[in-house]
């Protein structure tokens, strides 16, 4: 069987990052916790945390405590897109909790220093729309906003 998963690099949050995700996301959990059995070149100490396999949303993860030697970038992110405003706005602000920072157009890195990019699916539909000028209003609209308003960016993309 053939799996396909994440694996995200912390220096020693490991643990404490997939509980706070795992929090976040409906339907996750954490699976796996292991330790360091042997010293490694990353010098965390033998019996502390190694990996930690979570879902989030029936997804699989791993958290690795890995050491300082690699941080996030936005080169990549980890998509949500919500079923509405509402579910935008519980994601945004729970993953800004503790120190996260708000970013240009949905996007916001978390407290680990994680990029996520949380929206209304609805987005898609109107950035996309076979209408050109309405996408493009769509568009615009969006390009100006740090958290999704869908409804601001349904109001532009209809001439309003």
């Amino acid at each position: 069987m053939l799996t396909i998963g994440t694996c995200l690099w912390f220096d020693d949050q490991a643990e404490e990052a997939a509980r706070f995700y795992t929090s976040v996301f409906p339907g996750s959990r954490i699976v796996a916790v292991t330790t360091y059995p042997v010293p490694t070149p990353s010098d965390k100490p033998v019996g502390s945390t190694m990996t930690v396999e979570f879902e989030l949303d029936g997804r699989p993860f791993t958290a690795l405590n890995g050491g300082p030697e690699f941080t996030f970038t936005e080169a990549v992110s980890i998509v949500v897109r919500t079923d509405d405003q509402a579910g935008t706005d519980r994601v945004w602000d729970a993953l800004l909790e503790g120190g996260g920072q708000p970013g240009p157009c949905g996007w916001l890195k978390d407290r680990f220093g994680l990029s996520w990019q949380v929206y209304p699916a609805r987005l898609d539909e109107l950035t996309t729309d076979p209408d050109r000028e309405r996408a493009a209003r769509a568009t615009e609209a969006m390009l100006q906003q740090s958290k999704i308003d869908i409804a601001q960016i349904e109001a532009a993309a209809d001439g309003v």
